[in-house]
């Protein structure tokens, strides 16, 4: 059961919560393969491999490893090496980002359950004020909430690599607390990882709501962690209006 909150404000993740980003990536990796005519004989491992090495690499950005340019290359690098066994110089890799980032923006979209669940919540909630917590670039984030019409739903996009720190650190939560002007008590935030999304905000005092689209099979002491803090886990945002409104005081 969710906790009781007296709701003020609702915050997102954005990529695979509200954007669909793994759609996204997963088109633009096979389109820009098919232009450059690499061969993907199996497509399917392809994609399971981009999606391994985006994760590997952009944490490795996310601890201060790389920066956000070196994961880009990085992720570039290691990708063609395996495909084709091409070594990337860093301007080769540039511009293979480059074009391989146009079909990512081709490829951009809304979850379908996105709009249809702010909408619901500004109803079900009079003044209820909406954020994104994202870890990452703030322009690069921001240029994505601009295409998909998000920017003006949104009183605050707070980016990790804006605020010098990263979920699931609690600081990043106070700090979107803060610029909305409501308390962590106040607050609900909605991610689709269970670690870094729910349970980072279930500790900084926020109600953390787990959206799991299935993408993750957790850790089952992350799921006993959840429970102690009482994080909600959900399937689809449509389930996420009803929730909150039943939540409040």
């Amino acid at each position: 059961m969710a906790r009781a909150v007296t709701l003020r404000a609702v915050l997102f993740d954005l990529d695979d919560t509200l954007f669909a980003h793994r759609s996204a990536v997963d088109a633009a990796i096979l389109a820009h393969l098919a232009a450059s005519g690499v061969a993907a004989a199996d497509p399917a491992a392809v994609l399971v491999r981009w999606r391994a090495l985006e994760e590997h690499h952009y944490h490795r950005y996310l601890h201060g490893e790389l920066d956000y340019l070196g994961q880009r290359r990085a992720r570039a690098g290691d990708f063609l090496a395996e495909h084709g066994g091409r070594i990337l110089t860093d301007e080769a890799a540039d511009a293979w980002w480059t074009a391989y980032l146009q079909e990512y923006r081709n490829a951009w979209r809304l979850h379908e359950d996105a709009l249809p669940c702010l909408d619901a919540l500004a109803a079900a909630v009079p003044g209820i004020r909406f954020g994104i917590i994202t870890n990452g670039e703030l322009d690069f984030q921001t240029t994505k909430l601009d295409a998909m019409r998000l920017s003006e739903r949104m009183d605050v996009v707070v980016a990790s690599a804006d605020v010098g720190v990263t979920k699931p650190d609690p600081r990043i939560f106070e700090i979107a607390c803060e610029r909305l002007g409501v308390t962590p008590g106040e607050a609900a935030y909605v991610g689709d990882r269970l670690r870094t999304d729910a349970i980072g905000a279930a500790d900084a005092g926020l109600l953390g709501v787990w959206l799991d689209r299935g993408h993750e099979a957790p850790d089952p002491q992350l799921l006993t962690e959840a429970e102690a803090l009482g994080v909600v886990r959900i399937s689809g945002l449509d389930e996420l209006p009803p929730l909150l409104k039943n939540t409040r005081c």
